[in-house]
Parts: structure tokens; C-alpha cells; sequence
């Protein structure tokens, strides 16, 4: 009896509430051939506010259900096509159908190939700025390590390093995902050509993994599921003291629920890099010849299937070789003649695989934005490296040593991952998500004379890392104000083995990663934007590892694998202004950094050399950072535009010193050294557009002189100039850039400790970069939208990694 009365209580009434929402709004998708148009995005809106959509099938088809007898305004929206909106009146309880609705085509859309913008702009986001690369970035370099520093707030140094608001602890995301490769090996291999846009999250939410002290940047390369066949090829070549070259094919071919994509890169040639050291305390001068011929393959193949319009599965595997040959020449002399000349050849041999293969699986409810995403992710990386030295000291008797190295490393990514999205009403969304990322690495490293099978010295090193994560957002929007608020829970284990148990170090802890933003839009525009969010840096391999990572007859680095992890809490503010011919944004930010991560340089006491040196990593106390950028898009005239930026940064830094005793030689004393270094960078990029095919651009950049530790660097600044000419309507373009028009980027350093010193490093800055890209195919954008769970982007099939 109770069953019975809850039942007509509770449950008829919602039939009968079901009842009167069961109208639906029907019609067809057509193009001006009348062909269908499949998966376009139907929206049906009450007064503004979205109540409902679907997707038209394969045959262009769509039914939305469950509306309640009211007036809607209906939007049709797909790629390539101008946006079709029309009322449906239900008011009088009975369901309609719209019929056949033909999409006219956008103007800028050419025989379905996508169409890449002549210069790239800059748009300020609730969580992250974005630079969309149009050809004018693109014609910087052959690479995206080429094309970094044109971008705000990004630098890169001379071994391609890259740093964020002046800071190297930045995780670098490919398509949002982490990758096994280093990064600057990586961005050296990814053609320029293959990126659709550049993310720079600062301050990140929860739901995105909390490593990164300076933040995130992810690169998002470009994708195409086109009808038919598709594609671009690239061919480019750098003139410089070694001609470098690079090219890349990306194809698609998309039939029915079907789409296969594919892509195959290469990026070859010498790159020459040229040192000096010189110290004061024993007059000495150490040059450095360097030269890295490498060749870098990049191959990709994977398909898209479309089961219906609410459930989509992915799989792709792409697969990067790279092989190396690379030989440093270091001449080390004295120029009071108080020692002799030292000249050592090392010659280094080395070849890198890494293989990824990923599975994806979306479904769509029936509600507008809610999904389920899960995501598996493996990848394997193996390297090994041969490196030959040679030392002669030029004393009496004349003195050669010969020995070998040899390396090898082998590591495993695997993640897992489950997303789910639910907007609650229309002004609140539910997010959340979990995931597990298990890593494996070993490192074997044996040292001997020139047969390393005699080997007198062998190393073995596993590092293995388990991560299992869940995260919580939840936002509401109301008329001018909106705010989210997120928590990620983490359990982070690592274990560190060196030799089978010789020596062991283990890590474990649990930890929470709180953020929050607060977003209020003065008006459509100006808006302001407060966000806060707590990040770690754990040590890498490279910092942990206790084996040679490099050597010079003076200098030899080890990694610390007692390095224990730094944590950043940070608090940002940003603005965005659109104005009538443009935008401008602005931020400032603060940071307090636990127990941070830096270098430590020191005399290394296991040989008689007073003059040999260690460089490791060490944990500090507490540090702080702030500073602020400005950067903005402004359109002078049609044909002329420019894209200034400013960003200053400013961090205490603390790191191990060791100082000349009083009254002795070579006896050492270690000491704390604290210093503000401050970071100043500037860019000016500006481009002319003559007519409709031929263009012009100008670059300028200028970076200040920056405090350290160790070291003091100093200015480096440079002028960039190039060309682009397109033709077959826009399918073809040829691409010419001079860089470093008078050859002034150069690094240069002072410092005094541990000795007093200062040096410089030059490389193949000055250069003339010729590149040709070239569009085919002819099928229209009718891709479904997949989401990428690290940058909370929509792409469709294909590209790199």
C-alpha cells in the first residue's frame, strides 16, 4: 500500500509532466546541392538561453525531443557554412518539422580546404591566453623551437630551453598531452606548419595536472577530417653556415562513419654552436666547438569513428626516430703558461625512439554539453647514447686518455582518464574526473676505455612514479559575475633505485590542489578576471639521476636523487579591453615558492683537480616571484597591423655557492647566495599586406639583462624580416624570412663564483629561411568534434602526436 502511494504521488506526476514535454522540433541539412550535410550542431534556445540541441546523422538529418509548448529560436552552426537561425512556435502543443534547410556557404570557404590565416592574433580567455598561428608565425622558422620566441611571454634559450614568464619550470603539452621526449629535443621536430595554435594557461584549474611552476603551454597541431581526400605538404630550407632541411606531408581520407588520417615529417641538417669561457683567477680561456647533425622522423596514422551523433571512438599511434651525431671540441688554455694546454675531442653517438598510442571514447547525452570522456594513453621511449673522449695534455711527457661512455634510457608513460561534464541549469556546470599515470623508467650508464666491454665502472638506475588523481569544478554564471571553484586530490609515490638496492630513496605523500576564479565583465568590453591556484615541480630524471648527464675536462653534472618536490602557490589578475580596432590585455601576478629547485655549482673533492667543478640540484627555502605583461592586437589600417608586447618578471632565487676560503687556494666554503633576478622582454611583430597575395612582416626582440646565481646574463635583441606570396587562389604559398638581420643575438655571461668568469655562446642565428606550403582536396569540414581532456579544447582527427 505505501509502494502504491508513493507511486501515484510521486511518479504520475512526473508523467504527467513528461507528458507535456514531449514535442519535438524536426528537418533536414542540405547544402546548396542538396546534399546532406551530417553532424551539424542544432541548437534551440528560449529567449537567449540554450535549452536544448542535437546533431543531424549522416544523412543530415535531426529530431530534438522533450520541449514543452513554448515559442524557440532554432541554430544550425557548421564549419564552412554562415549559421542558419529560425523561430519554431509550439505554443499550440503540436510538433514541427522545419524541413529542408539549406546552408549557404561562407565566403572565405574554397573547395574545402582549410583556410590559414595570413597573421596570427592573440585572444585573452577565462583561463588561458591563445595565440592562433596564422602564416605570418609560421614564416619565422621551420620548427615550433624556431617560432617560440615570437610569442608573448614565452622565451628560448640557445640550447632550446623554454621558459614562461622567465621561468624553465613549464610543462610543455602536446594536443594536452605529456609526452616521454624532452621537450626542447621535441619542439625541434615539430614543423611550424603543423601548428594550429599555441596555449599559454598561466594559472591553471584543477582539473588540469598540477606540475608546473610558471604554468602550462600547449601546443595544439593541426587536424582535418574533411569528406574525401585531404591534406597539406610543406618543404622548407634554412640557409645558414649549414643548410638545414624540413618537410611534412598530412593527408586525411574521411567516407561515411570513417575517418583515417595520417602524417609523415622530417627535419634534418647540421646546427653549429660555438663557446668561450674565460677565467680570471687562473687566466684562462676554455673554447667550445660544437656541432649536432641530427635527423628526426615524425609518422603518425590513427581513424576516427563515428558510431552515431552521440557516440564517437578514436585510436591513433604515431611514432618519433631520431638519430644523432654530435661532437664538442673543448681547447682549454692558459695563458700565463702556469699549466699546460688541455684539448679534448668527445664525439657522441645517439638514437631515440619514442612510440605513442592512444584510444578515446566520447558520448554525448542528451543535454547540450554533457559528456563522458575516457581516454587510455601509452608510451614508450628508448634512447641510447655512445660518446667517445679523447684528452691530451700538452705537458712533458705528453699525456692521452681515451675512454667511452655509453647510455642508455628507457621510460613508460601510461595514463588513464575518466571526464565528466554536467551543466546542472543553465548557469551552473558540475565537473569531474579521475585519472592514473604510472611512469617506469631505467638508466644504464657504464664508463671504461675505448672497448666499453671492459668497462670499469657501471651504473644502474630505475625511477618509477605513481600518480593517481580525482578533481571537483563547479561554476555558476550569473549576469556579470561568474565563478569556479575546484580541488584536486592527489597520491604521489616515487621510488628511486640506484644499483639494485645499493641505494634507494622513496617519496610518498598525498596532497590537495585547491583553485578558484572570479570573472566580472564591466560590460562586452572590459573584463576582469582573479584567479588563484596551488602547483608543484617534482624533479625530473634528468635532476634526479645521480650519472653524468654531460662532461668537459672541467665541468662534469650529476643529478641529486634526493631531491624532494616544490610547491607554488599562485595569484593572478588579468584584464582584457576590446577595442574598436583590436584588443589589449594585461596581467600581474605573485607566486610563493616551497622548498624551490635550483642549481648548485661546487668543487668536485673526489680528484686531485682543484679546477674540476660538479653541477647538480638542490632544495632552498621559501621564494616569492611577481611581475606583469601587456600585449595587445591593433589594426592601424586594412593592410597594416601590429602586435606589440611587454612582460617583466622578477623572482628571488636562492642557490649554493662555494667561495674561496680566506688565506688559502684551493680550500672552499659553501654559502647561500640570495638575488633578485629580474626578466625584461619585449616584441614588436608588424605586418603589411600589399594585395591579396603578397605580404610583409617585421619582427623586433629585445630581452634584458638578468641576475643569477651563478651567472650574470646579459642583453640579447635581434630584427627579423621576411615575405609571403600566395597563389591558385590562396591553395599555394611561398613563405621568405631573414633572420636576425645583423647578427646580434648572442648569450653572453659574468660571474664570480665559484671563480670570477665571463664567456659567450653564439650559434646560427643569422639566417634565411624559404618555405613552400600547399593545399589539396576538395571535401568539405564534417568533422565530430572530440575533446581533449588537458586543454578542455573540441578538435577533430589527425595531425602530430
Amino acid at each position: 500500500m505505501k509502494f502504491k502511494l508513493f507511486f501515484l504521488c510521486f511518479v504520475l506526476p512526473l508523467l504527467s509532466l513528461q507528458a507535456q514535454n514531449n514535442l519535438t522540433i524536426s528537418g533536414k541539412v542540405t547544402d546548396k546541392s542538396n546534399q546532406p550535410i551530417p553532424y551539424t550542431t542544432v541548437t534551440v534556445k528560449e529567449g537567449g538561453t540554450v535549452l536544448s540541441g542535437s546533431i543531424s546523422d549522416e544523412n543530415g538529418n535531426f529530431e530534438v525531443k522533450g520541449l514543452a509548448p513554448k515559442s524557440y529560436t532554432v541554430e544550425i552552426q557548421f564549419i564552412g557554412y554562415k549559421a542558419y537561425t529560425s523561430k519554431a512556435d509550439l505554443t499550440s502543443g503540436k510538433s514541427i518539422s522545419l524541413n529542408r534547410i539549406t546552408l549557404a556557404d561562407e565566403a572565405t570557404t574554397l573547395e574545402g580546404v582549410e583556410i590559414v590565416q595570413e597573421r596570427s592574433t592573440i585572444e585573452q580567455k577565462i583561463d588561458r591566453k591563445v595565440i592562433n598561428v596564422g602564416r605570418d608565425l609560421t614564416t619565422a622558422g621551420a620548427t615550433a623551437s624556431e617560432i617560440m620566441n615570437n610569442i608573448p611571454s614565452v622565451n628560448v634559450d640557445q640550447d632550446g630551453k623554454i621558459s614562461l614568464r622567465g621561468n624553465q619550470n613549464v610543462r610543455i603539452l602536446i594536443d594536452g598531452r605529456p609526452t616521454n621526449i624532452d621537450p626542447a629535443q621535441l619542439l625541434k621536430q615539430i614543423p611550424s606548419t603543423s601548428i594550429k595554435k599555441i596555449e599559454l594557461i598561466t594559472n591553471p584549474s584543477a582539473k588540469y595536472n598540477p606540475e608546473g611552476m610558471s604554468g602550462i603551454i600547449n601546443i595544439i597541431l593541426n587536424k582535418n577530417a574533411n569528406d574525401g581526400f585531404n591534406g597539406s605538404l610543406n618543404a622548407g630550407i634554412t640557409f645558414a653556415e649549414e643548410p638545414k632541411f624540413n618537410n611534412s606531408l598530412d593527408a586525411n581520407y574521411r567516407t561515411g562513419k570513417v575517418n583515417f588520417f595520417g602524417n609523415v615529417g622530417s627535419n634534418f641538417g647540421k646546427r653549429l654552436n660555438e663557446g668561450e669561457i674565460i677565467r680570471f683567477d687562473n687566466n684562462s680561456r676554455q673554447d667550445l666547438d660544437i656541432v649536432n647533425d641530427d635527423k628526426s622522423y615524425l609518422y603518425k596514422i590513427g581513424m576516427d569513428y563515428y558510431i552515431n551523433d552521440k557516440n564517437t571512438i578514436s585510436f591513433y599511434t604515431n611514432q618519433n626516430v631520431n638519430d644523432g651525431h654530435g661532437n664538442v671540441d673543448t681547447d682549454i688554455n692558459y695563458l700565463s703558461f702556469t699549466q699546460p694546454r688541455v684539448l679534448q675531442f668527445a664525439e657522441y653517438f645517439s638514437d631515440n625512439k619514442s612510440s605513442a598510442y592512444n584510444l578515446a571514447y566520447k558520448h554525448k547525452f542528451e543535454k547540450e554539453g554533457h559528456t563522458l570522456d575516457f581516454e587510455g594513453n601509452h608510451n614508450d621511449y628508448e634512447q641510447t647514447q655512445d660518446a667517445n673522449f679523447d684528452t691530451t695534455t700538452f705537458n712533458d711527457p705528453l699525456e692521452n686518455v681515451v675512454y667511452a661512455d655509453k647510455i642508455k634510457d628507457s621510460r613508460q608513460l601510461s595514463t588513464f582518464n575518466v571526464d565528466y561534464v554536467n551543466p546542472l541549469n543553465e548557469k551552473t556546470t558540475l565537473e569531474v574526473g579521475a585519472e592514473a599515470r604510472l611512469t617506469r623508467t631505467e638508466n644504464d650508464y657504464l664508463t671504461g676505455n675505448q672497448a666499453i666491454e671492459d668497462a670499469d665502472r657501471m651504473s644502474n638506475y630505475t625511477y618509477d612514479i605513481d600518480i593517481y588523481s580525482a578533481y571537483v569544478t563547479f561554476g555558476q554564471k550569473f549576469d556579470k559575475f561568474s565563478y569556479q571553484l575546484g580541488a584536486r586530490f592527489e597520491s604521489y609515490k616515487a621510488k628511486a633505485n640506484l644499483n639494485k638496492g645499493a641505494t634507494v630513496f622513496e617519496d610518498d605523500y598525498l596532497t590537495l590542489y585547491p583553485s578558484a576564479y572570479l570573472t566580472y565583465n564591466l560590460n562586452e568590453k572590459n573584463m576582469f578576471q582573479l584567479s588563484y591556484s596551488r602547483r608543484v615541480d617534482r624533479p625530473s630524471l634528468e635532476q634526479t639521476k645521480p650519472i653524468r648527464e654531460f662532461s668537459t675536462p672541467l665541468v662534469t653534472s650529476f643529478g641529486n636523487q634526493e631531491l624532494e618536490p616544490q610547491f607554488t602557490n599562485s595569484v593572478e589578475l588579468n584584464y582584457t579591453k576590446t577595442i574598436e580596432k583590436g584588443s589589449i590585455t594585461a596581467g600581474v601576478y605573485y607566486r610563493l615558492i616551497d622548498n624551490e629547485i635550483n642549481r648548485v655549482l661546487y668543487p668536485n673533492e673526489t680528484t686531485d683537480n682543484p679546477d674540476d667543478l660538479i653541477m647538480s640540484f638542490d632544495n632552498f627555502d621559501n621564494n616569492k616571484a611577481f611581475g606583469f605583461e601587456i600585449s595587445a592586437n591593433y589594426k592601424i589600417t586594412k593592410w597594416w597591423d601590429i602586435q606589440p608586447s611587454i612582460d617583466f618578471s622578477s623572482i628571488s632565487q636562492k642557490g649554493l655557492v662555494s667561495v674561496l676560503r680566506p688565506g688559502t687556494v684551493n680550500e672552499f666554503d659553501f654559502i647561500t647566495k640570495e638575488i633578485d633576478a629580474n626578466a625584461f622582454n619585449a616584441r614588436m611583430n608588424t605586418n603589411i599586406k600589399v594585395n591579396k597575395r603578397l605580404s610583409f612582416l617585421l619582427f623586433g626582440f629585445y630581452r634584458g639583462g638578468v641576475d643569477g646565481v651563478q651567472n650574470d646574463s646579459k642583453e640579447m635583441y635581434k630584427m627579423d624580416m621576411g615575405s609571403r606570396y600566395s597563389l591558385l587562389n590562396n591553395k599555394m604559398s611561398f613563405s621568405l624570412r631573414f633572420n636576425d638581420i645583423f647578427d646580434t643575438m648572442k648569450y653572453a655571461f659574468e660571474g664570480t663564483n665559484p671563480y670570477p668568469n665571463r664567456g659567450q655562446f653564439t650559434w646560427e642565428s643569422q639566417s634565411v629561411y624559404f618555405g613552400v606550403n600547399y593545399m589539396f582536396g576538395g571535401g568539405k569540414n564534417r568533422a565530430m568534434q572530440r575533446k581533449y581532456r588537458e586543454d578542455n579544447t573540441k578538435q577533430g582527427g589527425g595531425g602530430m602526436f
